[in-house]
């Protein structure tokens, strides 16, 4: 695939798993175990989540995405119970596609933030 196409398959993947999260939806998209464990990790602690693209650049095989994740913590993250909050954060994903599915990913979630934004860690004190 070109990388003009790689990186409309990212979009196209990023609506589907908003509206359906599904193990048959997830197959569709991707080949990648650990990326379907961490849909379903998210998917536990912010039920409905979801990732808008900012920004998309390609090389070869590779589509890098800076997103925000958008959800409200209606189930447990980890050991912190459910707060009911809503988070908005920052995230950097990079995907190799190959054989027209997600082979890899490699994610760097803002999760201080997401922490912050439910009340489990304190925020920065404003100067």
């Amino acid at each position: 695939m070109s990388t003009e196409a790689n990186k409309a398959f990212v979009q196209q993947y990023f609506d589907a798993i908003r509206k359906d999260k599904s193990p048959a939806t997830l197959a569709t998209y991707m080949t990648d175990e650990d990326l379907k464990h961490h849909i379903a990790m998210y998917d536990v602690a912010l039920p409905g989540y979801w990732l808008e693209a900012e920004q998309m650049i390609a090389e070869g095989d590779l589509v890098n995405v800076r997103a925000t994740g958008h959800g409200i913590q209606n189930g447990p993250l980890g050991e912190i119970p459910p707060s009911g909050k809503e988070v908005k954060f920052p995230l950097f994903i990079t995907y190799r596609i190959a054989n027209g599915k997600i082979a890899e990913h490699w994610m760097l979630a803002d999760m201080l933030t997401v922490l912050q934004q439910i009340g489990a860690m304190p925020a920065p004190a404003q100067s």
